[in-house]
């Protein structure tokens, strides 16, 4: 039976995402980052996805909006879009999905401006209240648009903006209030080329600290909660081995740049600790909160380094036309103990591509173990040319 107090089903869903068996052998120890809008932080497309859930140094595409939007001047092709699909979270409910649509394109040969609209479902919620009850439909959305450039040969840079909408709440006193903020990308990707043997393999390296932006709050709580701002950091190196074959090697680290929510300490009273959290979480500001992330973990250094997400993937591609994949990604126990491995796989043609991802989840009861993702892609070029209509500009010849 649920009660009549305001609603916070997107956090219930988190916990669950984060707990595990070995995470309950360590209540004491157990403490996530919070943060509100957590949809932000699901890898959208099945390419990143089959990889560990990494993609801020990968070769471009149609899905860097998310990963990297500073890649997209690097991009072969001209124009691009592409959908993708999540069911999330199959092993406890059956209508939590996640639908993404992405695309880009490139101005000259230096630029490119690119855009994506996320939504999140959180399926149908019964409320019941006594006599009354009723069925919501919560979800969260998002829609960004970004610029990048060229600055270099090998270095680019780029920049987003993002609104950001969850419709989560519900209180049975008073009017629904839906949670709005605004946010900002600061990306960056180098992309250079050097001689192994007689092979010229590619290295890159990128960075993204996305979500840089204002909190967030519901109807009925007059505190704001943190949105979930990341520094991503990555690299990914490329090696040829005929005119057809290449095997690529790519890893991301990733660090919520949100302060933890403090924890009580013995001998405090409950309004003390009531007065320090509002103190040192709610009132804390935006800016100050990332700055006040990189210091603020119970057990120091040793706790903050346990913040920190790493991924690590590979992608075999024959022609451009047919690619395996596959990945690691790992979270700390005493920070949600998400560890899972993945694979997939995609095939391209000239018009359009397909992927596919999965997850194996590695630890006991972990709710995102099954999860499938898919994304199709259209090279607008492509279809240009199948059509017998002139291209509105000169692919980027790729470098082998």
């Amino acid at each position: 039976m649920l009660t009549n107090n305001h609603y916070r089903i997107l956090l219930f869903v988190l916990v669950l995402v984060g707990v595990s068996a070995r995470a309950q052998d360590k209540k004491n120890m157990f403490n996530p980052v919070n943060y509100s809008v957590t949809s932000l932080a699901i890898a959208p497309d099945a390419r990143g996805g089959s990889m560990g859930d990494l993609g801020v140094a990968t070769e471009a595409d149609a899905n860097s909006q998310y990963w990297n939007p500073a890649k997209y001047p690097f991009n072969v092709a001209r124009a691009g879009v592409s959908a993708s699909y999540t069911p999330w979270l199959r092993k406890l409910v059956n209508d939590i999905n996640l639908a993404n649509l992405s695309g880009f394109y490139r101005i000259g040969n230096y630029s490119a401006l690119s855009a994506s609209l996320r939504f999140f479902s959180l399926g149908e919620v019964r409320l019941e209240d006594s006599d009354d009850a009723m069925t919501i439909n919560p979800y969260e959305m998002a829609v960004d648009v970004a610029y990048s450039r060229m600055l270099s040969q090998c270095f680019s840079m780029g920049v987003a903006m993002r609104f950001i909408y969850s419709d989560i709440t519900y209180d049975y006193t008073a009017e629904s209030k839906a949670g709005k903020a605004f946010a900002a990308d600061i990306a960056m990707y180098r992309n250079g080329y050097f001689m192994m043997g007689n092979r010229e393999c590619s290295f890159a390296w990128g960075l993204n600290i996305n979500n840089i932006g204002s909190k967030i709050s519901y109807g009925g709580d007059d505190n704001s909660e943190f949105i979930p701002t990341n520094f991503r950091l990555g690299c990914n190196m490329t090696i040829p081995f005929n005119q057809y074959n290449r095997l690529s090697f790519a890893a991301d680290a990733n660090k919520l740049l949100v302060p933890t929510y403090p924890k009580q300490i013995d001998g405090e009273t409950d309004e003390e600790y009531t007065d320090r959290v509002q103190r040192e979480y709610y009132d804390v500001s935006p800016i100050s909160g990332i700055f006040k992330s990189l210091h603020d973990a119970p057990n120091g250094f040793k706790e903050e380094m346990q913040e920190i997400q790493w991924s690590v993937g590979m992608e075999y591609n024959y022609n451009d036309r047919f690619m395996l994949r596959g990945g690691y990604h790992h979270e700390h126990a005493n920070k949600g103990n998400r560890k899972y491995v993945t694979a997939g796989a995609g095939f391209k043609m000239s018009v359009f591509a397909i992927d596919a991802a999965y997850v194996f989840s590695t630890s006991q009861s972990n709710p995102l173990d099954q999860t499938m993702r898919f994304t199709l892609s259209f090279d607008l070029d492509g279809m240009k040319d199948l059509f017998g209509k002139k291209g509105g500009g000169k692919r980027r010849p790729k470098r082998r």
